[in-house]
């Protein structure tokens, strides 16, 4: 089995930052893509931004020039950095990752996710 772990989210100022990470463990054979993804109340949950092994990225419009994903590949680790935060970046944000496990081929997970509160 697989879990992510989220950790760093909080209450920060607009304009501020904050930085997310978050730890796969488990029976990993390797990790493809992982990303952030976010839900506001009332809302669908949308992808933040992803990184692929390789390390090549992708951004939602909202947070391009904001937000930087990054990952440490020998660490089963992403983070994403945000900084000028926006009240309209509120939300719980989920960490995915899509994971070649051991014996029984490929599966996503999701994080617990955690809170990120920007105050208008």
């Amino acid at each position: 089995q697989v879990q992510l772990v989220e950790s760093g989210g909080g209450l920060v100022q607009p304009g501020g930052s904050l930085r997310l990470s978050c730890t796969a463990s488990g029976s990993i054979l390797s990790i493809n893509a992982m990303a952030w993804y976010r839900q506001a109340p009332g809302k669908q949950r949308e992808l933040v931004a992803t990184v692929i092994s390789g390390g090549s990225t992708n951004y939602a419009d909202s947070v391009k020039g904001r937000f930087t994903i990054s990952r440490d590949n020998a660490k089963n680790m992403v983070s994403l950095q945000m900084n000028s935060l926006k009240p309209e970046d509120t939300a719980v944000y989920y960490c995915h990752a899509h994971v070649i496990v051991l014996g029984r081929g490929s599966n996503d997970y999701w994080g617990q996710g955690t809170q990120v509160t920007v105050p208008s």
